[in-house]
């Protein structure tokens, strides 16, 4: 007979958790086998806190629990926590039933579109059905199997709802190779009842001594391979998009090489950026509608796009308008990413891909002559982003690139190297424009940016998890008062939890990026701009962030202008606490230099002679589309 142990459903979930371990590879390439989950993230209530709750605490010392304040600000930290970690960890998230089960679908459909794991724990409704219906149940009249947690669903995946404790000897496993499948990389939901929680089981004990994790690298197929270096050689001017892949597969050093070697350019995806260091010389910058100059000078004139590890959202690719007449070879360790767009498909990790694509392509070079303009656009560039960061003008409101330039020569003004040890967390707004033109990576992980969900009140959640992942390092959070607004209670978290971060407050007074777009498509500034809002009989709107960030525990000033923001920022680096640095900015100046055209659809009719004028130009527009 085999050895068991006789634990309830949640004793042993939280042991295999405890259990799990990672080979672990450091940003210098050091490996060491550490736990493959990092803690997790808990809100207590009646739907978990007797079963999972009480089991979470007989193993606190092996998987650290964290109290949260809110369940989509948690499982966002979780989220950031694994980003930063090249999805080489995770953390589990535990909710209640009902809305705090229900909050956590936004972060689940963020996790999915931005392809990182992270392990949802939501309670669920009794699987007897003898009390039902109990506090915060959704009840269908149609199908008697249906809970809130099926919203999960669409957004996670892998879904599965333990409905018996030796279920968990399947879904626990099935539940970690996705979590850790290269390719199929998600969200994961186990939804448990509440009253299955404490049921016992009698487990073998070989469940709890997993094997340690050790992620796939694929590479590629021969004759995918062989394509893949004819369509290349055919190649006088080829450009290279680094997508968040390159991050994950840890490849930087694998894009390095191969830029080098073979003459190429390197432009980056918002996920992507950071894969090469900003001040190589092949470096362009950012690709697409918040690309630089430099990147979409390129774009316009190659004649193969080489895609490495990007889903080719429609902000990379100027809504399939801006390298639509060239070439597309895509590296993708997901078949469904490497086939869009009729795309001649390379399906492998980007690391072992690049490796074997440099090796087959031997000494073959682009153009010397691409290369060479490649070079001097790049240095153009690095210039004219010292510019339009350092130069500020004294007689208006900062914008954000000024914002920017501060944060960046506030470690100068302490001797260090903001290139290497500081990290921007951002997420929606005008921020991820000028962060993805103007914000200088030195190493890999240090630009941290949701731009796939771009989930408004993701910033101030997300630099938590990343200070966990990344505790080393000095965490800017970037944010917008609009984003901050949205969720900012896991700055209290930070406080409570020791994990300081520096956020950083660009007040513009409302929705600055929407009322840009707004108006800039012929439309009325309308519902955006606070002072714009205001009813019969209402008040304006008198927001004192800098008191509201006290009020959770951190330090806080609102300073009068960028060099006093800067002197702030030399202090808050020196500081041990959670800081908040609060500005005053104008959503009207923005960085012109660089974008291309994003596709935003128009009405066809309208009594705005603005509007009209504006479906016009977007008719045009649409003509250099990829059909």
């Amino acid at each position: 007979m085999s050895n068991t142990i006789r634990l309830t459903v949640s004793q042993a979930l939280v042991r295999y958790l405890a259990a799990l371990r990672v080979e672990f590879t450091h940003v210098d390439g050091r490996t060491e086998v550490v736990p493959y989950v990092g803690g997790a993230f808990a809100i207590f209530g009646h739907g978990n806190v007797t079963g999972l709750g009480e089991s979470l605490h007989q193993v606190r010392a092996q998987l650290p629990t964290y109290r949260a304040h809110n369940e989509q600000g948690m499982a966002n930290a979780a989220i950031a926590y694994a980003k930063a970690n090249f999805r080489q960890r995770i953390m589990a998230v535990t909710s209640s039933i009902g809305p705090g089960a229900t909050n956590m679908v936004t972060s689940a459909a963020l996790a999915h579109v931005g392809r990182l794991p992270v392990l949802l724990l939501p309670g669920d409704v009794f699987v007897t059905r003898l009390p039902d219906p109990v506090l915060q149940q959704v009840e269908d009249f149609e199908q008697g199997d249906i809970s809130a947690n099926d919203c999960f669903r669409p957004v996670t995946r892998y879904f599965d709802r333990i409905t018996r404790p030796e279920q968990l000897l399947v879904a626990l496993p099935r539940a970690i190779q996705v979590l850790t499948d290269p390719a199929q990389c998600g969200p994961v939901c186990l939804a448990l009842p509440q009253d299955v929680q404490t049921f016992a089981f009698d487990w073998p004990a070989e469940f709890f001594e997993p094997a340690v994790i050790r992620f796939r690298r694929p590479p590629a197929e021969q004759r995918e391979l062989d394509d893949a270096v004819a369509l290349l050689k055919t190649a006088r001017k080829p450009m290279l998009v680094a997508g968040g892949g390159v991050l994950y597969s840890q490849a930087w050093a694998a894009l390095r090489d191969f830029a080098d070697a073979h003459g190429i350019p390197v432009v980056e995806s918002q996920a992507g950026k950071g894969s090469l260091a900003w001040d190589h010389p092949l470096n362009l910058g950012a690709i697409g509608v918040t690309g630089s100059p430099a990147a979409n000078a390129a774009a316009a004139e190659c004649d193969v796009v080489f895609a490495v590890g990007t889903r080719l959202q429609d902000f990379t690719t100027g809504s399939h308008s801006l390298f639509s007449h060239a070439k597309l070879l895509s590296l993708n360790v997901q078949p469904f990413d490497a086939g869009k767009k009729r795309g001649q498909a390379l399906v492998a990790d980007a690391c072992a891909g690049l490796a074997q694509l440099s090796a087959a392509l031997g000494d073959w070079r682009a153009d010397a002559a691409w290369t060479d303009m490649s070079r001097a656009r790049a240095a153009a560039w690095v210039a004219r982003v010292t510019e339009l960061t350092l130069n500020v003008p004294t007689d208006t409101l900062p914008y954000d690139a000024e914002v920017i330039g501060a944060v960046r020569e506030s470690a100068a003004d302490m001797g260090l190297d903001s290139g290497t040890n500081d990290l921007v967390v951002c997420a929606a707004g005008t921020l991820p424009a000028e962060l993805h033109k103007l914000w200088r990576s030195g190493l890999p992980g240090n630009y941290h940016m949701d731009y796939a969900y771009s989930t408004m009140g993701y910033e101030v959640a997300g630099g938590l998890g990343a200070k966990l992942a990344r505790p080393e390092r000095e965490v800017f959070v970037l944010v917008g008062d609009g984003s901050y607004m949205m969720l900012n209670a896991e700055l209290a978290t930070s406080v409570m939890l020791g994990r300081k971060i520096i956020v950083v407050i660009l007040d513009n007074r409302g929705y600055g990026c929407i009322e840009r777009l707004q108006v800039n498509s012929g439309g009325a500034s309308f519902n955006n701009m606070l002072d714009d809002c205001i009813p019969e009989g209402g008040q304006p709107s008198s927001i004192d962030f800098a008191m509201h960030g006290r009020s959770m525990g951190a330090e806080a000033v609102h300073v009068q202008d960028v060099a006093e923001l800067r002197r702030e920022l030399v202090r808050a680096r020196a500081a041990t606490k959670s800081q908040v640095l609060v500005i005053d900015t104008t959503h009207r100046r923005t960085t012109d230099d660089g974008g291309t055209w994003w596709e935003v659809a128009l009405p066809e009719v309208s009594p705005r002679p603005d509007a009209m004028a504006a479906q016009a130009r977007y008719v045009e527009a649409k003509k250099k589309q990829f059909h």
